[in-house]
């Protein structure tokens, strides 16, 4: 069904219209559990459920077998996002076609993130340029089959100075055969409403679904607003500082926002139609539901959709709350790979800046000490970010920076690490995480870029303490690695807090390795490419990049601090 029928229908029947959005997992393990989350949030009867598209066609496959799967097998209406850049016009036409297959019938025609050096590609290759082009090819090759969203920017697109020029291109775009629009998120709502005034007053008459995210991390928080260029008034600011320090403080702050937001949009300015981005997980955005009241009756907690036969009610209760929470403090590369939200970067981990500021920022380096150079500006804070780094290194790093900057001067290139730490508060302002009057734990791990000639003598070393582990892998697949159980976690971080089961949120292991050394490696190349074609620094960021092996150690001995560093360094 299309889903502006869909949205006549609920306009008529005086509903609220909400759906979700999720993206395609990086393993195995996290797409099955994904599809076990859609099933429960199937429950909440979402009007439909859309699928992000990767760079490039980079999750074709998975993102169509998702779409295909919530339709198929939870009988859930599904909106694929399909992306024109960096798509060769074959590509765009086997995506659309095993869309159609599929019996998917909603497509979000976006232009995606233009190719890394985009000042040395030919962007109009394959006739798509932008949104607006694969747009009008839709509608010329399939007719009125395909229901076609396109996205807008409350706040002006990031490419963008111009918010009124912004409006009549979403114009051109509905005028060339778009359906309905999804917005970016927001959190100031006046601007909102007059962007979508400013909309209807240049004639855009179709539906708008309004973008909401409920704030699961402070830090995610940061990155994402960064990232979009968002606007969040200084209120919003000045109290999630308060708490950034408490994860489920700023979870539960982040449902009450996102809800009074959507009061306010539904009550007061009439808005009906909103488009929940999950980030694969699935607790906050209930949460936001039920304070709504907008839940279908009889829908509460996830204990209400579960009945299995052999099981006693506290049993059952207490499965159905770990089946929804159990990765509820996911920590990006280092979460557990079995989560659906493991590995998150949807909104810009490690992006690469474009090519004008990446040289303004990183230089034009030519040899390896340049590399080094950088990196270690990046430890002493004199350089916000690398392209493995999209932030500044973490007040806790402080107890190890004078050891990092030892390890990047010898020409071990830092991309992540942690302190141990023996049971600090959560309150603890530095090491602190979760819910108040717990304690918490970490095991210190390095992770680090290494030239291929630094090999030999780095393994030697690593055999000599019989508490550390670790993961090497280059850009072709070679891997190296002491721990023989490919199936084993080691929980690196884990927090002990009252009334709840031991909490696990960085965990080391092989799968979530390896995705992170692939994406490690584009990042390479994505950096190389910001640099003219056989220039000195894209001569030198090819050959890195094609030497060097990126490693995770870690010393499991908590206790005893500093360790690691000593055996590293020699």
């Amino acid at each position: 069904m299309k889903i502006v029928d869909k949205i006549a229908k609920a306009q008529e029947e005086g509903k609220p219209f909400y759906s979700f959005e999720y993206f395609p997992p990086k393993t195995e393990l996290g797409v099955a559990n994904l599809y076990d989350r859609m099933g429960r949030m199937a429950q909440i009867q979402p009007a439909f459920i859309s699928c992000t598209w990767g760079a490039g066609g980079s999750t074709a496959d998975r993102t169509i077998e998702l779409c295909a799967t919530a339709q198929s097998s939870y009988g859930l209406e599904t909106l694929m996002h399909l992306t024109c850049t960096n798509m060769g016009k074959d590509k765009v036409d086997l995506a659309l076609a095993q869309a159609k297959n599929a019996g998917i019938q909603n497509i979000l025609a976006l232009r995606g993130d233009p190719p890394r050096g985009q000042e040395y590609w030919a962007p109009c290759d394959n006739g798509f340029c932008h949104a607006i082009d694969l747009v009008r090819y839709i509608r010329q090759q399939y007719g009125d089959y395909f229901c076609i969203g396109v996205a807008a920017y409350p706040e002006g697109h990031v490419d963008s100075q111009d918010k009124t020029k912004d409006v009549l291109y979403l114009k051109e775009k509905i005028d060339a055969g778009a359906d309905f629009v999804v917005t970016q998120l927001f959190y100031d709502i006046d601007t909102y409403v007059k962007w979508q005034k400013q909309c209807r007053d240049a004639g855009i008459s179709v539906p708008i679904i309004t973008g909401v995210m409920p704030i699961q991390s402070h830090q995610a928080f940061r990155r994402i607003i960064n990232l979009c260029n968002t606007n969040v008034p200084p209120k919003i600011l000045e109290e999630l500082n308060e708490i950034k320090a408490d994860d489920q403080a700023v979870k539960d702050y982040g449902v009450k926002l996102a809800a009074k937001m959507v009061s306010e949009l539904y009550h007061e300015h009439h808005i009906t139609c909103f488009h929940f981005s999950t980030l694969n997980l699935e607790k906050s955005v209930r949460l936001v539901l039920q304070e709504l009241n907008f839940l279908p009756k009889g829908v509460t907690t996830a204990s209400e959709q579960i009945n299995p036969v052999n099981m006693n009610a506290s049993s059952l209760l207490a499965e159905a709350h770990r089946a929804e929470t159990w990765d509820e403090f996911p920590n990006g590369r280092y979460g557990d790979s079995r989560s659906p939200a493991f590995g998150d970067n949807t909104y810009g981990a490690g992006v690469v800046l474009p090519t004008s500021k990446a040289s303004a920022k990183w230089g034009y380096p030519k040899q390896a000490g340049d590399i080094t150079q950088l990196f270690l500006a990046h430890i002493n804070g004199t350089l916000q970010t690398l392209p493995w780094c999209d932030e500044p290194l973490q007040t806790e790093t402080d107890a190890i920076r004078q050891s990092l900057a030892v390890l990047n001067k010898s020409g071990l290139w830092t991309v992540g690490s942690q302190p141990s730490v023996n049971g600090a508060p959560s309150a603890d302002p530095v090491f602190g995480w979760g819910p108040a009057g717990g304690y918490v734990y970490q095991k210190e791990f390095i992770e680090f870029f290494v030239s291929s000639d630094k090999l030999p003598s780095l393994l030697e070393r690593l055999t000599q303490d019989p508490y550390i582990t670790y993961y090497g892998a280059n850009r072709k697949g070679e891997s190296k690695t002491n721990v023989h159980d490919r199936e084993s976690q080691n929980a690196v971080t884990w927090g002990v807090f009252p009334g709840k089961e031991i909490v696990q949120t960085t965990i080391i292991e092989e799968a979530g390795f390896n995705a992170w050394r692939v994406e490690a490696f584009e990042l390479w190349t994505e950096w190389e490419q910001q640099y003219p074609p056989e220039s000195d620094s894209s001569k030198l960021l090819k050959h890195l990049g094609d030497d060097v092996w990126l490693f995770n150690v870690v010393h499991n001995d908590f206790q005893n601090p500093g360790q690691l560093f000593e055996v590293i360094l020699g």
